[in-house]
């Protein structure tokens, strides 16, 4: 008998919403939004929070728990709105105050839950604070609320030290003194125009949980944290001493990257997130050398989640994924947190991408590689990681299969490390061009007014429309798994794996009466048929008591 994902309907009268739910985060389905890229609804080609709002019962309907959002707030959008000018106030180009309320609001009435980015590493250098700075001249109170320094050399014409910025070049930008002439220079570990704040000063932690309130007194459920490993540097800003300094990034701890000072400051938001109900919570983007150093993140007084971006770095390799899978586990067990699991995001080239190109390339790709085996993979890892214990991220598009987009003309880019040498390759545009809705239209129903990034001319067949109702399709695949999910609240729960005997490359584990096999090599295999099939990424055929499952395909089975 063949198969491809089947599925018995959940028991609504049995299924708690979120809402209903108790430590709802610890085994919660979470959805990123990109929100220039989700829906436009004035027809400017930009997305905006009445888009995201129009959108909310497609999400509802596809069965994650939480919407994270990332950056709306008033920015100049340098870095995509990871440059903020004023965190209290949303940028024109999405709307206003009163949309994010409205949106907020109807998330709650379907059952979801709305986390918001929030940048804390760094401003724009069109923040309130930093124009003054520069405005009142060396002495100014306001600089020391960033890091500016006299620079090196006979004139102070050489940065303050050999920090490398991650967009490319140096760390440090000079500014030109009110009376006009070469003054200090100031830290930006990114782009010149998002300078870093001092965490020493006391000013910014209150400023930042004065923003917290803020934001939870408008009623969102948690916070994104962006950089959350950068925001504290080492004493007297220490030289590196050596170049190519992201070649060094992940492997060991920077002395501005995953400094232990950083702590006492979540354990300090901590205390402002306890004081609300509705158990609210906190995401860090944490880049740390090892899982066992991103768990100093989620310990019990400090952070809730922690991206697992050892597990999204990994290629489609099963004793690569066991191992990861097993670290990540055992990491995360002390602290008592949940694993989070994640294969695709806003800055990295979307995994179907990845998986269609060989091994060992990294996180940000350029090439197209092959197609059907890149859906494949996607379909039959996106399984594997439901099926493991803990909280999941899913990254808008990746529900419909999409690849990256790996041929933008160079004059379409938007990426700032695209326009900075020695830096990041500055192809995240690819990940972040518009998503479809329709078969057809200007920008196939992401907007009446096409959209800031060209779609491919392939996009609507992609599109929700194109794809809903349609068995086999990767868009019901996934909701056929969010669906079990929901239905198997024991799914995400738990911390640990049993893992059965398996065929070299293939993955099999037991979690109660659940039995997950996600088989990562180029060819079938047979495996033992564990029960009734829930749930398969391809096609797989039943006789006397084995299952044949195919190349890069995942099944899920219970015994029950």
């Amino acid at each position: 008998m063949s198969q491809q994902h089947t599925a018995a309907p959940a028991d609504d009268s049995t299924v708690a919403t979120v809402a209903d739910r108790r430590d709802w985060w610890r085994d919660a389905v979470i959805y990123q939004v990109y929100p220039r890229s989700f829906a436009d609804s004035n027809g400017d080609g930009m997305g905006d929070l009445e888009g995201v709002r129009s959108r909310l019962p497609y999400l509802r309907d596809l069965g994650v728990d939480a919407v994270w959002l990332s950056p709306f707030y008033a920015s100049p959008q340098a870095d995509a709105g990871y440059d903020v000018a004023d965190y209290r106030a949303v940028d024109p180009m999405f709307g206003n105050l009163l949309d994010a309320d409205a949106l907020i609001r109807d998330a709650h009435g379907l059952g979801l839950r709305i986390i918001v980015d929030l940048v804390p590493n760094h401003s724009s250098d069109q923040h309130e604070w930093f124009k003054r700075a520069v405005a009142e001249g060396p002495g100014s109170p306001l600089r020391e609320r960033y890091h500016f320094r006299p620079g090196k050399g006979k004139q102070g014409e050489l940065p303050p030290n050999d920090w490398e910025s991650i967009f490319g070049g140096p760390a440090w930008t000079r500014v030109t003194e009110p009376d006009g002439t070469p003054g200090e220079w100031y830290l930006h570990l990114f782009a010149p125009e998002q300078p870093d704040f001092n965490w020493e000063h006391p000013a910014v932690g209150d400023e930042f949980r004065s923003i917290l309130r803020f934001w939870l007194d408008m009623g969102v459920d948690g916070f994104r944290i962006d950089v959350a490993h950068g925001l504290v540097k080492a004493d007297g800003l220490p030289d590196l001493g050596s170049h190519d300094q992201l070649k060094l990034l992940g492997n060991d701890v920077m002395p501005f990257f995953d400094q232990d000072g950083v702590h006492e400051v979540y354990r300090q938001w901590r205390k402002v997130l306890d004081e609300y109900a509705g158990e609210r919570i906190f995401v860090a983007e944490a880049w740390t050398p090892t899982v066992e150093r991103t768990a100093n993140y989620v310990r019990p007084d400090e952070l809730h989640q922690a991206f697992n971006f050892q597990y999204l770095g990994t290629d489609w390799d099963a004793e690569q994924l066991r191992t990861v899978i097993d670290r990540t586990l055992e990491a995360m067990r002390p602290v008592g947190a949940p694993a989070t699991w994640v294969l695709s995001n806003h800055d990295v080239t979307r995994h179907a991408t990845r998986f269609a190109n060989p091994p060992g390339l990294g996180t940000q790709i350029r090439t197209a590689g092959d197609r059907a085996l890149g859906l494949r993979r996607a379909r039959a890892a996106t399984l594997l990681m439901l099926a493991l214990p803990g909280s999941a991220y899913v990254y808008q598009g990746e529900e419909l299969g999409l690849p990256d987009v790996v041929d933008l003309p160079d004059e379409v880019r938007q990426d700032p490390a695209y326009f900075r040498g020695a830096g990041q390759d500055g192809f995240r545009d690819g990940c972040r061009v518009p998503i479809p809705w329709t078969r057809t239209g200007s920008s196939y129903g992401f907007g009446s007014g096409g959209s800031w990034l060209p779609q491919p001319t392939t996009w609507g067949e992609l599109s929700v429309e194109a794809q809903q109702g349609v068995p086999g399709s990767t868009l019901e695949l996934y909701r056929s798994a969010l669906g079990v999910r929901r239905a198997r609240p024991d799914l995400g729960a738990g911390d640990s794996v049993q893992w059965l005997r398996a065929p070299e490359g293939v993955l099999a584990f037991r979690r109660g009466d659940f039995v997950c096999v996600a088989n990562t090599t180029g060819e079938s295999v047979t495996t033992p048929s564990y029960g009734r099939v829930l749930l398969a990424s391809g096609e797989v055929t039943e006789a006397d008591d084995e299952t044949k499952v195919p190349a890069d395909t995942t099944v899920w089975w219970t015994t029950a």
